[in-house]
């Protein structure tokens, strides 16, 4: 509501009152969210105009909190402030998104309980912080490298203990290997299966299906072939004269990837055609400046010049020295791989690192996926998984699970793996819990280990509640056995998490504590929520 005069008024909601709208709003979406936790965990149905068919049918965190809103305003709020929980910890870690949500209500409710008047909030949230660092150390000392073995466990638990799911994702990345990547697609038909490309694949394909030459497959196939790569048009077949001539002589083949006019395509196809020459042309892949890097990074897999106007270069001058080379070329209708049989050079090892480094330092989730497909691409090595389901609804259900299991696993690969079933995060629970018994303990301190103590149980619990298991008993028995010890909920046994292969990603679990102490800790220190005056207020 705007009035005459151009202003906007604002709604005030102060101490108690206020903090109480935006626990209704936490309470809210983790009630949602918290339901899909652990192997028993329920479905969510959603109803959204942005969703196949207005309805989606998952039990993936993010998708859920993604989807709530709230009529009022104090309490959508903390409702805004929860999804961001969940953000951070999907495009860190890809998984734990439920975790995140179910530990930051917990820290807040638990907050509520243990902050009085004579406590000070700022000193309570400084200690929770620097508990927080303490937590992610016992995290990383209790966690494991991941074997081939578990890496299925890890894909099965992430795609809600599906076996079959996981075993087709721990393979594919067992054949991509460390520098690899899975992207997930969804598929034509019903089958869920993955496919692994040794090469460099390009979101491309042929310009006209006059170079195809392996007509039951509609593909391009060459073997031995030269690679021009620019990113200004040709316009003129004479442009490329210098390169045409001896590669004709010699009867060698030449893939240009760049953006050739119908004249030139027109003429290098006819050749094809008619004299048998092994010519083919795609277009540069992506947009804007993805194009550049994309199309950097092929010149440098294939060891070739990359002639850009950007940089101001002469396309005229090209000679065979700047042309690349590929062992085998497939080109598509749509896609196109670039196979080299060769190890890896240091150039492109070392662009490698800069980019694990760049990776590390943004936070915007598409930019992160797109940093990891270059990666894979300069590798050499990328494997997709295509989704299927006998019905829309059943495709994007599944396609949600095994997106969180392909994140998953890329975690386990990257920093290992923990107990699983909330049991990581439990154990720290008993082992510094003694200290709050500790006498002359800073009240402030004795606070916010309380509030983390309580929370920290709380992924666990919750587990055990969705597969209506009371959790005193199963505590308690917990206490007086071996520090990997847990309670398989799927089995109904105790036992040793990593030989029963319950395990998560040490970065999930990680990042959703880190990510819900950030969120709960400034919820907690709100004392004044100031929101638009609506129309009906």
């Amino acid at each position: 509501m705007q009035t005459e005069s151009g202003y906007i008024p604002k709604n005030l909601e102060f101490d108690d009152n206020g903090r109480q709208k935006l626990i209704n709003g936490i309470t809210a979406i983790s009630k949602a969210v918290k339901s899909t936790l652990g192997p028993r965990g329920r479905t969510v149905l959603i109803e959204s105009p942005s969703h196949t068919n207005g309805i989606t049918v998952t039990k993936d965190g993010v998708t859920v909190a993604r989807s709530v809103a709230l009529l009022d305003p104090a309490e959508n709020l903390a409702i805004q402030m929860m999804q961001e929980a969940a953000n951070k910890t999907a495009t860190s870690a890809g998984d734990g998104t439920t975790t995140a949500i179910v530990l930051t209500e917990s820290l807040v409710l638990a907050g509520q309980e243990h902050i009085k008047q004579e406590t000070n909030v700022t000193e309570v949230i400084k200690h929770m912080n620097e508990l927080t660092t303490q937590f992610v150390k016992s995290l990383k000392k209790s966690s494991k490298k991941v074997t081939p073995a578990r890496l299925k466990d890890v894909a099965a638990i992430a795609a809600n203990n599906d076996k079959n799911l996981g075993g087709i994702i721990a393979e594919a990345y067992r054949q991509v290997g460390g520098d690899g990547i899975v992207t997930v697609e969804k598929s034509m038909n019903a089958e869920t299966y993955s496919e692994v490309t040794n090469g460099i694949k390009v979101d491309r394909g042929y310009t006209t299906p006059l170079f195809i030459n392996n007509q039951k497959k509609d593909e391009c196939i060459l073997e031995d072939v030269k690679i021009l790569c620019c990113d200004q048009e040709i316009s003129n077949i004479l442009q490329i004269e210098n390169i045409l001539k001896p590669i004709i002589q010699k009867g060698e083949k030449l893939l240009i990837i760049g953006e050739c006019n119908s004249n030139v395509v027109n003429t290098l196809a006819a050749n094809v055609v008619r004299n048998g020459l092994k010519f083919c042309n795609i277009t540069p892949p992506s947009f804007g400046y993805k194009t550049h890097e994309l199309m950097q990074d092929i010149a440098l897999s294939v060891g070739a010049k990359y002639f850009s106007e950007k940089t101001g270069d002469d396309l005229s001058l090209v000679t065979a020295d700047d042309l690349g080379h590929a062992d085998k070329i497939i080109i598509g209708k749509e896609s196109s791989v670039l196979i080299k049989n060769t190890e890896l050079s240091e150039e492109i090892g070392e662009r490698i690192k800069q980019l694990r480094v760049q990776q590390e330092n943004t936070q915007h989730l598409g930019e992160r996926k797109f940093i990891n497909e270059r990666i894979a691409s300069l590798a050499g090595s990328i494997g997709a998984i295509y989704v299927g389901g006998n019905s829309d609804v059943e495709q994007k259900e599944k396609f949600d699970r095994v997106d969180d299991s392909v994140c998953a696993v890329r975690s386990a690969l990257q920093e290992g793996i923990v107990a699983g079933g909330g049991i990581a995060l439990y154990r720290i629970t008993l082992k510094f819990r003694w200290m709050l018994g500790q006498e002359g303990l800073d009240l402030n301190y004795r606070v916010a280990l309380a509030i983390m103590l309580e929370a920290l149980a709380s992924p666990l619990k919750q587990i055990l509640t969705n597969a209506g298991i009371g959790h005193s008993e199963i505590l308690d028995a917990l206490e007086n056995r071996k520090e990997n010890d847990g309670y398989d909920v799927k089995n109904e046994t105790y036992g040793d998490m990593y030989k029963m292969g319950v395990i998560d990603p040490l970065k999930v679990t990680k990042n959703a504590l880190i990510n819900a102490v950030s969120v709960a800790t400034t919820i907690l220190s709100t004392n004044a929520i100031i929101t638009h005056k609506r129309l009906n207020e």
